[in-house]
């Protein structure tokens, strides 16, 4: 059970990261402000790999957005998963 409540920290961390990513990016489009430099370091992983496989849809990032629901469903399968 407490790995399941690591992970799953883990991945809420992840879903706010992404989610101040996308805020900050409104603001820091250049992305040189030190948090927005964070943000970029740790949710790129995530992020950068659904961009590839993402078709363009001109200036707006869908790849944050689709990350939120990959985490979201992961989320509630290892909740399903530690329940049962």
């Amino acid at each position: 059970m407490a790995i399941y409540q690591i992970i799953d920290t883990f991945l809420l961390i992840m879903q706010f990261a992404i989610i101040g990513r996308a805020i900050l990016s409104w603001f820091d489009r250049s992305g040189q402000n030190p948090i927005s430099q964070v943000l970029i370091q740790l949710t790129e992983p995530i992020i950068s790999p659904i961009r590839q496989i993402m078709p363009r849809t001109g200036m707006i990032d869908l790849s944050p957005m689709i990350s939120i629901f990959a985490i979201i469903i992961l989320r509630q399968i290892l909740a399903t998963a530690a329940a049962g």
